[in-house]
């Protein structure tokens, strides 16, 4: 099989979920308005955390880095996949597909760390209430989100890395919404073999023991809410840890789909499904679905709003 040098050529041609749709203006209209929506209640929620004072306390400054994680990611894909919709041409080239690969990991991978530190969160504080600001002191949450980042980081620099040597076959049509590991391993002029097999390691690592961390925390936090003497406070704790178990499944099952499932049974349509819901659908609910049953960021949305902008109105 003839290849093309991928380093000097032309790029990559994506050909995604807007292309393969039987209403390709329809899904483009609905990309737009979840992409608006992302961006309006992500970067909302940011500003009132940042601002409010109330809200600067570990469950919100996790939260915020929730926001700001799901606004960078659906920041790398929504645009360029709009923009080359209405253009007519959905190349790209090889540093920027690199550059969009490793940008969505290092994203991907913060979240799925991120989820599981927000599930001790909430164990230590509903079931250690007492210990809560001394379990949870600023260093451990420094470290939390330091953490968070730097792994994702490394992790993704080393897969995109290894997934950009191969040398790619004359066919540029990478068959999804944006550049990702399994379908341009499907494009490589090499064994891959090796290599799949350790993106299934990688898939395994960020997903499954964050995921068992969760489940165990949220089973303790079941355990000890069932105990409460309070109706109220029964209600309030599960309140909060329905919203977040909610988040998990809606990230955490797509993506094991996408990395845990052995890539020879994967298919491009499912991959795009998939991949659309995890970088364009959940970011765009996960603010709504914190912060519309929550009294705490409803009440900080009106004292923000009452200090900042209400008065300025009344004084002209």
């Amino acid at each position: 099989m003839e290849l093309w040098n991928s380093t000097l050529g032309s790029g990559f041609i994506l050909v995604g979920i807007l292309k393969d749709s039987g209403f390709p203006e329809l899904l483009c209209t609905t990309m737009i308005f979840l992409y608006t929506l992302s961006l309006t209640s992500n970067g909302l929620l940011l500003l009132l955390i940042t601002m409010d004072v109330k809200l600067h306390v570990p469950m919100y400054l996790l939260l915020r880095q929730l926001s700001l994680l799901d606004l960078l990611l659906t920041s790398v894909i929504a645009p360029k996949a709009i923009m080359d919709f209405l253009r007519g041409d959905n190349t790209i080239t090889f540093g920027g597909c690199a550059l969009q690969m490793l940008l969505e990991l290092i994203m991907g991978g913060a979240e799925d760390i991120l989820v599981a530190f927000m599930a001790y969160d909430r164990y230590v504080a509903i079931c250690h209430p007492l210990n809560y600001t001394t379990i949870m002191s600023p260093k451990v949450l420094w470290f939390m989100m330091m953490t968070t980042w730097i792994v994702a980081s490394l992790s993704a620099i080393v897969y995109t890395s290894y997934t950009m040597h191969y040398p790619f076959c004359k066919s540029r049509l990478v068959k999804h919404l944006f550049c990702e590991i399994p379908p341009l391993l499907k494009l490589a002029c090499a064994d891959t073999s090796r290599f799949e097999l350790a993106v299934y390691l990688m898939g395994v690592m960020f997903l499954i023991p964050p995921l068992a961390a969760i489940l165990v925390s949220y089973a303790l936090i079941l355990c000890t809410v069932l105990r409460m003497p309070s109706k109220e406070g029964r209600k309030k704790a599960l309140l909060t840890c329905s919203s977040h178990l909610t988040v998990v499944g809606m990230y955490y099952g797509p993506a094991s789909f996408i990395y845990v499932l052995p890539i020879s049974f994967h298919s491009p349509k499912q991959d795009n499904v998939l991949s659309f819901f995890c970088t364009i659908v959940t970011p765009a609910l996960n603010p709504l679905i914190y912060s519309l049953r929550n009294k705490e960021v409803m009440g900080a949305f009106r004292r923000v709003l009452g200090k900042y902008i209400l008065p300025s109105h009344s004084s002209n």
